[in-house]
């Protein structure tokens, strides 16, 4: 069990002073990273800056020149995600570094977070060839075997101190696997607590049997590709028309039983940006199934054209702005936090549990995320009604008063219980909202049912971007919790395979 006083800092939930006290002016953001050249890969120093409003990155490699790009495009947003960075002890197993981030992958010494989802490529075939595609599959046949990839599923069970929770299926396309269904019984067997697929739902909209039989076998989570809810994106992004296949897809889940639909949009400026709000009503529309939407940013890498960088990049801050303004603001930027806001949580559940946990230790500007409820037809998000930052603040506090004891638990518990009632606005709560139950049910006893009853009731809305060539930022890179597991028995992470390492090894 991890050394829960060591690893939680109060002042992580504090309010940084975001004035220089000499002129009483907001400072400029300016840091010095590591990067990468776009052209031969070799590790540069790069400077991340404001200018005017947004937060640039740029760099200069002796031999290919200078690069500049947008990395964070609200300076204002920045500043209040990168309060919540922390660092991490690192891996206990990893073996140390000798070329250095990111090419010792994977995971070294100097890697700062475990695998949360682990991700498996299926296979490299793929019943598409959409233009943007970071995988750049197609038709070569590529694919483990089932003995492989139970090893791999093995090597994120044994990693330490904590065994990876998740697993994700991915490629290709994962459905043109006919062995898949049994992949999925495997990961359930192995004691994967989240077993996920990512696919077109092409397949899946064709085979009712499918839907059933992975249903049947332990299938967890639909990952399913979702570019907007009109033709226009899917002619532009996919080659066609895919949406009345997705809906068919989703239609065909549905009456197998699935109850878990994460839709992912991949955005692009000047493609889909217009329908970010479109997706939550139509998510909204279908809650009985779908139960979060996962917008990512383009991100190039792969397949898609690099001169169009400037006219596509879209990043984080974005994609918070198009929620603001095409949800007539029920949605806004304040209601998001960044993903290791809930590393409190972590810590209670080993407190209640004894058990080592997964600690979400993600870069600050790696993702961000946020819960809806429904009420009366309007979407209310939590942080309307639950001061999310004090609930938060105060489980720290109990947390780093425990003393492993019996007694210690059970005067934590009673204390965050009675404490509970002020964070909550009754009359702005939606009336199927308790916070105790909550708390008592899924953080405290921890039930993967309990779990599944907060998801019924609530949409989650989250933000994930990768990096590329031109925007990386090895920092972010070293507490990545998004790994691929290989079938050398490596372990990379996501930005890290797709960037430095994917082309090279498909061609081994």
């Amino acid at each position: 069990m991890h050394n829960i006083k060591d690893v939680i800092n109060m002042n992580s939930l504090q309010e940084a002073k975001e004035t220089d006290p000499m002129n009483g002016k907001t400072p400029l953001i300016t840091r010095t990273v590591s990067s990468l050249c776009p052209v031969c890969l070799e590790v540069i120093s790069a400077r991340i800056f404001q200018e005017d409003e947004a937060v640039m990155i740029e760099k200069h490699c002796e031999e290919h020149g200078d690069f500049k790009d947008i990395y964070w495009s609200d300076a204002a947003i920045y500043r209040r995600f990168m309060r919540y960075q922390t660092d991490w002890m690192g891996l206990t197993d990893s073996p140390q570094a000798h070329q250095g981030c990111p090419f010792d992958c994977g995971l070294c010494k100097n890697h700062k977070t475990g695998t949360l989802l682990g991700i498996i490529d299926v296979t490299s075939r793929c019943n598409l060839s959409c233009p943007i595609c970071f995988a750049d599959a197609g038709n070569e046949l590529n694919e483990p075997t089932i003995s492989q990839i139970g090893a791999m599923m093995q090597a994120l069970r044994d990693q330490m101190p904590v065994p990876c929770p998740a697993i994700q299926f991915s490629g290709g396309e994962p459905t043109l696997r006919k062995d898949l269904c049994e992949i999925v019984s495997l990961a359930r067997k192995m004691g994967f607590a989240q077993i996920q697929v990512a696919t077109n739902g092409i397949m899946l909209a064709v085979r009712p049997d499918l839907c059933k039989d992975l249903v049947y076998n332990g299938l967890c989570t639909i990952y399913l590709q979702f570019d907007g809810v009109t033709p226009e994106p899917y002619k532009a992004i996919r080659g066609y028309d895919l949406l009345p296949t997705k809906l068919r897809a989703i239609d065909n889940l549905r009456a197998a039983g699935q109850h878990s639909i994460v839709l992912v949009p991949t955005l692009a400026k000047g493609i889909n940006d217009d329908q970010v709000g479109d997706i939550v009503k139509f998510a909204f529309k279908n809650r009985d199934i779908v139960k979060g939407i996962n917008y990512q940013p383009v991100s190039f890498t792969g397949r898609i054209d690099q001169e169009e960088r400037a006219a596509k990049r879209i990043t984080i801050p974005d994609v918070l702005a198009l929620l603001e303004d095409q949800t007539n603001n029920e949605i806004t930027r304040d209601d998001f936090y960044p993903i290791p806001f809930v590393k409190p949580i972590s810590h209670l559940i080993e407190a209640e549990t004894g058990i080592s946990q997964p600690v979400f230790m993600a870069h600050p500007c790696c993702g961000a995320g946020t819960y809806i409820y429904c009420q009366g037809g309007h979407m209310i998000p939590i942080t309307r009604f639950l001061d999310v930052d004090g609930l938060m603040e105060m489980i720290i506090q109990e947390t780093n008063c425990f003393d492993g004891s019996m007694l210690g638990k059970l005067k934590m518990n009673e204390m965050i219980l009675r404490q509970m009632p002020k964070f909550v606005d009754e009359l702005r709560a939606p009336d199927n909202f308790n916070l105790k139950e909550l708390i008592w049910s899924v953080f405290i006893k921890g039930t993967r049912k309990s779990l599944a009853e907060f998801h019924d009731r609530s949409l989650f809305l989250g933000i994930m971007h990768f990096q590329d060539l031109y925007n990386i930022d090895l920092e972010r890179l070293e507490k990545c919790g998004i790994h691929y597991a290989l079938p050398d028995g490596r372990i990379i992470p996501f930005c890290a395979y797709n960037i430095v390492h994917r082309s090279r090894l498909q061609k081994e």
